[in-house]
Order: structure tokens, then sequence, then C-alpha cells
């Protein structure tokens, strides 16, 4: 089996965990793989076990969630050097975490993997959050729960904190919206990650690259009706009209709503009239 072959595997097995079996840095680590062809992932793995092991060892003794946080972040982003990509922030780069970790640099979401991969290492429970445009992860230990940023050192967020950030990502009118701090899945953190580069790849015109990124998406989550409904429309703008339907078909098959099942049987009309 070659290696594409085998990272893919490795991707169609993890949409069919349920989430918390999923290994979140581990699969961020075959996603990166799949665009850098004949690039161990030894020495990425041993640094992510290293890095475990030494908020593992240093954090046995901590019992609160600001004093965990605080060990996050002076690790991660004190004696490692990782810190968010301020002069190249579109860079491709950023959302690979092979990269990343080459680097030191990445987007929100790719640093909050490493975060998140230390705090599970030592026991704690973390988990990144719905937050609009800017990914923050949740720390909560001993009674006690904090809001990490990882693009920016790891530095703990106050309500004061969130609710500026929401008007610097979101526009002076918004507000900080009790959704905003909602838990969310591996299976969503990893498709944050991969919209990254998917959302890039549509604003530059690379439609077929944009096709390569959205299709290791639906391995990752197979059940999502509205990848099903964005391949239907990306497969229908490349002119593969077959291709459109079948997965408008699953789209009108995973629906949900009412609003999705209409939209989806517009969908498939409007395909099958392009088709003939």
């Amino acid at each position: 089996m070659s290696e594409q072959a085998e990272l893919e595997r490795a991707l169609r097995r993890a949409g069919s965990l349920r989430d918390h079996e999923i290994e979140l840095a581990e699969t961020a680590l075959a996603l990166g793989a799949l665009d850098r062809p004949r690039v161990g992932l030894e020495r990425y793995r041993a640094h992510l076990q290293d890095l475990g092991q030494t908020i593992r060892g240093e954090g046995a003794a901590v019992r609160d969630a600001t004093s965990a946080a605080a060990l996050l972040c002076r690790t991660i982003a004190g004696d490692l050097g990782y810190d968010g990509d301020r002069l190249s922030y579109d860079d491709m780069q950023n959302a690979n975490l092979l990269r990343v970790i080459d680097r030191r640099r990445g987007l929100p979401v790719a640093l909050a993997i490493i975060y998140i991969h230390g705090a599970r290492a030592a026991g704690w429970q973390i988990t990144g959050i719905a937050f609009p445009a800017h990914f923050l992860v949740r720390l909560e230990l001993g009674g006690q729960r904090a809001i990490l940023d990882p693009f920016n050192g790891g530095r703990q967020l106050d309500a004061a904190s969130l609710r500026q950030l929401t008007k610097t990502v979101a526009g002076e009118d918004a507000e900080l919206d009790p959704r905003h701090l909602q838990p969310l899945s591996n299976r969503d953190t990893l498709l944050r990650l991969q919209n990254n580069i998917l959302s890039r790849d549509l604003a530059g015109g690379r439609l077929q690259r944009a096709h390569i990124v959205l299709r290791r998406m639906l391995l990752l989550a197979p059940e999502r009706a509205e990848l099903h409904r964005q391949d239907a429309l990306l497969s229908a703008r490349q002119s593969n009209f077959g291709d459109a339907i079948a997965a408008a078909e699953r789209y009108a098959a995973l629906a949900v709503h009412d609003q999705e099942r209409h939209e989806a049987a517009m969908l498939l009309q409007r395909l099958k009239t392009q088709l003939n």
C-alpha cells in the first residue's frame, strides 16, 4: 500500500471512530503528511511525546486550571517558542502541523492542537471552543476554568479580554455570546484546521486542490451533510456533474432539517438539468 493510501486509510479510520477515540495530534500529523510526501513522521511524534512527558512530569503537582495554564504557556510558548505567525498568517504552512512543529509558528487552531496534546498528556480536561474566527482552548481543573489563546503565547483571557477579542474579530457591534464558549469536538477541531486550507484554496481559485482538501474532510466526517453539499457544488464548478449529483444525493440522504431537505432537492434538480 502506498504512503498516501495508508494515510488516507488512517483518516478514514478516524472518521469511523467515536469522537473521544480520535487521537487529535496524530490525526493532524496524518493530514499534514499528505501534503509532504516522503517526510517521515517519527521525529514529529517524538517531539509531541517529549512535550507530553515534560508537561506530565512538571504538572504532577498542579491542582488548578490557572497553574496548569501557566505551565502550558511556559513550556510551549516559552521553552519551545511556539507562537502565532503574524508576518505570513495566510501561508498554508501555518495549517500543516508538521510545518508548524518545524517553524514553531502557525494558525490559532494548529497551535491549539499542540496545547491540547500537552494538556491531555497530563490528564487534564481541555478542548477547543466555538469562538468565532480565532481558535481558543478551555482548560478545566480543580473546579476552575481557564481560557487560553495559543496564537498569543498561550495567554489566559478573562471576561473583559474575551469581550474585546469578540469585537476585534467580529466587529465593534459584536457581543460575546455564551455559544462562543461551547466546547468543540476533536472532529470539529480537525475540520476547522482543514477549512483554513480549503477556504484559501477556494479564494485563490485552486479548485482541484480545494476538492482534494474537501475529500479529506469527508474522510474525517462522512456523516456531515454540509460537506457533501460543498462536494456537490465544487464538483459542479468543475463540470463533473455526475459526481455532483452523487454528492447531492448523499447530502439529501443526510439532511436533517426541512430547510436542508428543500435545498438538497433544489440542488439535485438543478444539477440534473445541467447534466441533461
